[in-house]
């Protein structure tokens, strides 16, 4: 069942539950910021329609940058930003904002710990008809790598805004990550968020021990709910968490929900190698192995085509993770 406590979306199960985008909460955020702390500035790579951060340039063009198509350059001078007192928020696509200027956001934002946050856009698979060029699937793993840098990964669009005004509130290298498409809103304004906080969305039936632990991020855990409910007709007792926070993780959480089950599956949009799941199975290799299965892109690049029809060519939708689940649990 949908853990009470967090206030959830009471129509996620819906035949037409509410969808919006990621970046849609991103560019909510941003202006929010803006008029809170006018040491915010926002800078952009030719791209201030497709990440939402024209509402933010409209409001306050005084501080805003556009650098065009020159991705290297923006990160370069928002870490002068960043070491000066002001919060810049860089935004585009991610397959450009980290993966081509992954070096300049290392030596320039990481290793000055600049006070820089990182909108990666469009990440995963379902950024759809655009292809393998414009599909991030390997972002994480390259910012979760960096000394000093925190990724965050957020499950909506309320989600999304909440994470970006937290950001600006945190001090240091920040990643963010947004998928394009408009995707099930599961929270509310009113559903606790805590930056390095993961949540437990799905709890088992009248208290039972739960038989498996299903971890994801971004936008596929409304495809963990969905596995979960129809695990829960199979007599298959489910934790969902959604660990929106993968670097720092909630070790606490995830560790004491391994001991609880027994088992676990990770489910993200994002290759396996060096995801969340590889974090997480980092995180349970030297506190308490457990059997896993990881749910994500299997070392291949995308293609063109629609978001869903995506997210199930590649083994990513709620079928797939019941399958996961119970492989893994005959490993138990």
């Amino acid at each position: 069942m949908l853990n009470p406590e967090l206030h959830l979306n009471p129509d996620i199960f819906s035949e037409t539950p509410k969808k919006a985008a990621l970046r849609d909460g991103y560019g909510e955020g941003l202006l929010e910021i803006g008029l809170e702390n006018s040491d915010v500035v926002a800078l952009s790579a030719d791209l201030e329609e497709s990440t939402r951060a024209e509402a933010f340039a409209k409001k306050y063009p005084e501080r805003f940058f556009e650098v065009g198509v020159a991705e290297q350059d923006m990160v370069s001078i928002a870490a002068g930003f960043g070491v000066s007192g002001k919060i810049p928020f860089v935004s585009s696509y991610a397959v450009f904002s980290p993966g081509r200027n992954w070096e300049q956001i290392r030596t320039t934002i990481c290793y000055n710990d600049s006070n820089v946050k990182i909108a990666g856009h469009h990440a995963g698979v379902s950024t759809g008809a655009d292809g393998a060029t414009h599909q991030a699937t390997e972002d994480i793993a390259l910012m979760r790598s960096l000394p000093n840098m925190k990724v965050f990964a957020p499950c909506d669009a309320i989600e999304a805004k909440k994470i970006t005004v937290a950001a600006a509130k945190i001090w240091g290298p920040i990643y963010l990550r947004f998928s394009r498409n408009p995707s099930v809103v599961m929270t509310t304004e009113e559903t606790p968020f805590i930056p390095g906080k993961a949540d437990i969305f799905w709890l088992p039936q009248n208290n039972k021990k739960p038989d498996v632990a299903i971890i994801g991020c971004g936008q596929l855990v409304y495809q963990c709910l969905l596995a979960a409910k129809a695990l829960e007709k199979e007599k298959i007792q489910t934790l969902v968490i959604n660990c929106h926070s993968i670097k720092p993780l909630d070790s606490r959480q995830i560790v004491a929900a391994a001991k609880k089950s027994g088992a676990v599956v990770t489910v993200e949009e994002h290759q396996i190698a060096g995801g969340l799941g590889g974090a997480i199975a980092e995180l349970l290799s030297e506190e308490n192995p457990t059997p896993m299965e990881f749910v994500g892109v299997r070392d291949v690049f995308g293609e063109s085509g629609e978001g869903e029809e995506l997210i199930k060519k590649y083994g990513m939708a709620s079928n797939h993770i019941e399958k996961a689940v119970k492989k893994v649990l005959r490993r138990k």
